[in-house]
């Protein structure tokens, strides 16, 4: 009876891996180093060898085995291949062919972000739902869809890249993407301290914002809870943006469920109070009721997905 599952979450740095049950009980994880040398040709063949030698280890034969689900940093095509990662080298890969054959068993391929969503709502903090939308709030604003439990992933594995959506198209300044106006630019990490040094540079507003010599985001709502006036404008600017850009993807994809992760999520309670006030205002009225939560899973949502694509539950 094949009763496990393995989950492989491939990242710039480290290779998060994890052993599962396949009703979502964690077995073992570990991690091994993203070895990016020569155009990262080495990432498969290393990480087939370490489940390898887990599965050794542990007496697990390839027939208890229902497979392996595998996340990468870029946009995934229908059949598990990818035309480029450039976090980790690679051009066009044929990803799911490749570990099928190191591996010679079933193998699944998804986008980390959308993979994430769905080890949220399989064991997370979107559990018993399966219409999902999962931010994450870092040096980027990512997303990653899931309706009917399934991940939206889109024609060309573009589905659910939330962070590029235009809010703001009057905006001089030039996203990483290359075009002005996305909601990254104001709602990621780096949006936040840009939004307070602009307010700094437009106004005279006493703050302890200004005596900051590297800015972060942190510093910024900290400043806020501590009712300092400039940080609670800023905070209020951040919550609109967010908010906004929020009601606008949810009048298309009605997502019961809008799950924060990433650094900014850290923030807390004050997050989805925030955000969720500001989603009402702008929010199509069928979906103003949309729950907000945090995402529970941290660093361990990649690999939960990743054995959901396969286990199922």
């Amino acid at each position: 009876m094949k009763e496990l599952c393995a989950g492989v979450d491939l990242g710039g740095t480290t290779v998060k891996l994890g052993l599962f049950k396949t009703r979502g009980e964690v077995i073992e994880k570990w991690e091994i180093p993203t070895d990016k040398s020569e155009k990262g040709s080495h990432i498969l063949p290393d990480i087939a060898k370490s489940l390898e030698e887990k599965m050794k280890e542990r007496g697990i034969s390839r027939d208890q085995m229902e497979g392996v689900g595998l996340c990468v940093p870029g946009p995934v095509r229908p059949d598990g291949s990818v035309s480029g990662c450039v976090n980790i080298g690679w051009g066009e890969v044929d990803v799911k062919s490749q570990m099928e054959s190191l591996l010679s068993l079933p193998v699944e391929v998804g986008n980390d972000a959308n993979v994430a969503a769905l080890g949220e709502m399989w064991q997370g903090g979107a559990k018993g739902y399966d219409n999902v939308l999962l931010v994450t709030l870092g040096t980027g604003v990512g997303g990653g869809l899931i309706i009917g439990g399934r991940i939206v992933a889109g024609a060309h594995g573009a589905g659910a890249e939330i962070g590029h959506l235009t809010i703001e198209p009057d905006e001089k300044e030039f996203c990483n993407c290359g075009r002005p106006g996305c909601l990254e630019y104001y709602a990621s990490a780096t949006g936040a301290v840009r939004l307070a040094k602009r307010r700094m540079e437009a106004e005279d507003t006493p703050s302890s914002l200004r005596k900051k010599e590297n800015l972060t985001a942190k510093d910024v709502f900290d400043a806020a809870k501590e009712e300092d006036a400039l940080a609670l404008a800023v905070e209020k600017e951040y919550w609109d943006r967010l908010g906004y850009g929020l009601s606008i993807i949810c009048t298309v994809c009605d997502p019961a469920v809008i799950v924060f992760g990433g650094g900014v999520s850290r923030v807390g309670d004050r997050l989805t109070e925030g955000v969720r006030a500001a989603f009402r205002k702008y929010a199509f009225p069928a979906c103003r009721e949309t729950r907000f939560a945090l995402a529970t899973l941290g660093n361990d949502a990649g690999i939960f997905g990743c054995a959901r694509m396969v286990c199922g539950g």
